[in-house]
């Protein structure tokens, strides 16, 4: 049996195209391939950036908890320790007050009061007072501690891409 030259053609193109055919196909996933690759890796990036970012906001949060609370710790022991002098009798408590002048037309003869000194919180009340210094120091704290965590965490110059 001889091959006509038309038969021998024949099968040299179709031997030529299958794997021509197959070539053309790894391409084609090739280059699929290269553009996913380079969706994922701008992916990545980005989330590598805000990873970045969260951790920098994160150590400036932190950053400013522990200066704030350090400072309230401070101000407490500072209180505690007025406390302690007030009990001590080291320190008193003074009060600004004045006494309001009585009226001349009421003022009917020689009575008076010497000057008995400057007044002073009551004992009861000085519990209270200690009390309200420390939720004050507390308060503050906690504004200067949030308004500092707007300034440096929340209003952040935004990355820059």
């Amino acid at each position: 049996m001889t091959i006509t030259p038309m038969r021998f053609v024949f099968a040299v193109l179709l031997t030529a195209l299958i794997p021509l055919f197959w070539f053309v196909q790894v391409v084609k996933e090739r280059d699929e391939a290269v553009r996913e690759l380079g969706t994922v890796s701008t992916e990545r990036d980005g989330l590598l950036e805000a990873a970045r970012i969260s951790g920098e906001m994160i150590a400036a949060r932190d950053a400013n908890d522990l200066k704030h609370t350090q400072e309230l710790k401070n101000a407490l022991d500072l209180n505690k320790a007025l406390q302690r002098d007030v009990a001590l009798g080291a320190r008193r408590l003074l009060v600004k007050a004045t006494c309001p002048a009585a009226p001349a037309a009421d003022h009917s003869g020689a009575g008076g009061v010497a000057d008995a000194g400057s007044a002073e919180l009551a004992a009861d009340a000085r519990s209270d007072y200690f009390t309200l210094r420390d939720q004050l120091a507390l308060t503050r704290r906690m504004v200067l501690g949030l308004q500092d965590y707007i300034r440096t965490v929340v209003q952040r110059t935004p990355a820059k891409p």
